[in-house]
């Protein structure tokens, strides 16, 4: 079964603004899907069946796949545009010269550095956020304080607090001392701000978070605010990982 992709990433994939631009054409009853107007925001499309319609003009996807890795530098947002002016991930983008229209997938924390992926692609981009397909992410994470052998165990067996709740996910310690702990964590999801929340929970302060790989993908020659696209090879395992190839 193909991946569908909600109406407004859809839109935005096809170069009509920020998601929360296309929401707006969807709410002046623009958008039109096999000749029906869209009127919830919830509505899905299959990318290479669903015939949509701008303002009766037909709107798709750039059939050029584009696909980045930026090692994200802290203090940058995982956002396309920042109404109060910030730098984005997107940014640094256009200052190397890449102006095609991309999306980040996912999101890294303000204060969060590593591997971002920055693409056009819809149905990359749903698969590698999806948590049904499982492509694992891999953080080394500084903690304040020593983190005991109890909170590993309890971290890997996912953390449940109120609404909050993690799945099982796996975790090493890199090194311990008695005011900082450095740990490796893999995921195969991806809430917001999930790594910070998962240790604050078991009352440990996380002082660095930085994603080093996605998959088996660890982009070593990349330093903090570089950005290349990825080699054949590199694009080609991340569709492997979904399902794509």
């Amino acid at each position: 079964m193909k991946p569908r992709i909600r109406i407004n990433r859809f839109l935005a994939c096809s170069g009509l603004g920020s998601r929360r631009k296309c929401e707006e054409l969807i709410r002046r009853g623009t958008v039109t899907l096999n000749g029906v107007i869209v009127e919830r925001l919830s509505i899905e499309v299959d990318p290479e069946t669903d015939e949509v319609k701008v303002d009766g003009q037909r709107v798709a996807p750039s059939s050029k796949s584009i696909v980045l890795v930026i090692n994200k530098p802290a203090g940058v947002l995982s956002t396309v545009t920042d109404s109060h002016g910030r730098r984005t991930v997107i940014d640094i983008a256009g200052e190397q010269g890449y102006r095609d229209r991309l999306f980040p997938v996912g999101r890294l924390d303000l204060d969060t550095t590593g591997i971002l992926i920055l693409t056009n692609d819809g149905n990359l981009a749903y698969r590698l956020t999806h948590p049904g397909f499982k492509v694992e992410k891999t953080y080394h994470v500084s903690v304040e304080n020593e983190v005991t052998d109890k909170s590993v165990t309890a971290l890997e067996s996912g953390i449940r607090k109120g609404s909050f709740e993690t799945q099982p996910c796996k975790v090493r310690i890199l090194k311990r001392r008695k005011n900082r702990t450095e740990l490796e964590v893999v995921l195969k999801e991806g809430k917001k701000r999930q790594v910070r929340r998962m240790f604050a929970i078991l009352g440990y302060r996380v002082a660095a978070l930085h994603r080093k790989a996605l998959g088996n993908l660890e982009f070593n020659d990349l330093n903090i605010g570089d950005i290349r696209p990825l080699t054949v090879k590199e694009e080609n395992r991340l569709r492997e990982l979904t399902g794509l190839i």
